[in-house]
């Protein structure tokens, strides 16, 4: 993809992240969502790509592949054994051809991700609410 096709859909994609952020959601809405505590047990940088990387996270009933961003600022390492926090039931999709089942949640702080994590001993699998 020509690198300015690639900045027009960063910022179509900036675009429709602000207009859902102003959209009001009902808690029907919310209760759709599967958030889960999971642990990443494993986490490899993908050759040729800089800012994904590829996770697995235990959810409790199930490994599930995902792909993360922040690969520019953390190393694989740094992921392995966190307790962070997923939404379970996001509808797949392959990027850079890695099939991606969950979606981990993070902080945007300047395009750095700051995993949202579980503090203490909160077994895998618990639901967020």
């Amino acid at each position: 993809m020509p690198t300015a096709r690639k900045h027009a859909d960063c910022r179509a994609a900036d675009t429709d992240i602000q207009e859902l952020s102003t959209m009001s959601v009902t808690l029907k809405d919310f209760e759709k969502l599967s958030l889960k505590v999971g642990k990443i047990v494993t986490a490899e940088r993908i050759p040729g790509l800089t800012k994904i990387m590829k996770v697995e996270v235990d959810i409790g009933e199930k490994q599930a592949q995902a792909i993360a961003g922040g690969a520019q600022y953390y190393s694989p390492e740094d992921l392995l054994g966190r307790r962070v926090i997923v939404i379970t039931n996001m509808e797949s999709k392959t990027i850079a051809g890695i099939r991606s089942e969950v979606m981990l949640l993070a902080a945007d702080l300047n395009g750095k991700p700051i995993w949202l994590t579980a503090e203490g001993d909160v077994p895998v699998g618990t639901t967020v609410r």
